[in-house]
């Protein structure tokens, strides 16, 4: 055999033996959500904190097993914001969920590589989140249920 012949053989080898790993890598891929919020941390998840969890639930993401949620409240101080905002990046969350205008504006600002969901959000365009409703400036991400 030639030595072009004997590359091929072992990478085809490499590929057919990593394939399960990878396969069963990306099976169980879990998802890590930053949850920031401007309001008080409590004992009991924040009601719409629960409301989330519920829908990812009934769409198979499961805390533990395929999901993890990073939550960072900012206790009533805004100026806490941005540094909580760049704590959930530094922990390379897969998505920022922002609660209300100011915690969008410091998740705007900690990163613009990471997609932003807001939420209580009342005029985006007007506040200069997005272009428009229809057009949103940067990438459009449609969460998919994981597969099984």
């Amino acid at each position: 055999m030639g030595l072009k012949t004997v590359g091929l053989v072992v990478t085809l080898t490499l590929i057919l033996l990593t394939a399960p790993f990878a396969a069963a890598q990306q099976a169980t891929k879990v998802s890590r959500i930053g949850w920031l919020h401007p309001g008080l941390s409590r004992p009991e998840p924040h009601p719409s904190l629960a409301a989330f969890r519920q829908g990812l639930r009934e769409w198979g993401y499961v805390e533990g097993p395929n999901l993890v949620i990073a939550s960072r409240y900012a206790e009533g101080h805004d100026e806490r914001l941005a540094d909580l905002a760049a704590e959930l990046v530094q922990l390379q969350v897969d998505v920022l969920v922002a609660g209300g205008s100011a915690a969008t504006h410091a998740a705007q600002h900690a990163t613009r590589t990471i997609p932003i969901v807001m939420v209580g959000t009342p005029d985006p365009v007007g506040q200069g989140f997005v272009v428009s409703l229809a057009h949103p400036r940067g990438e459009y991400h449609r969460l998919e249920p994981p597969q099984r």
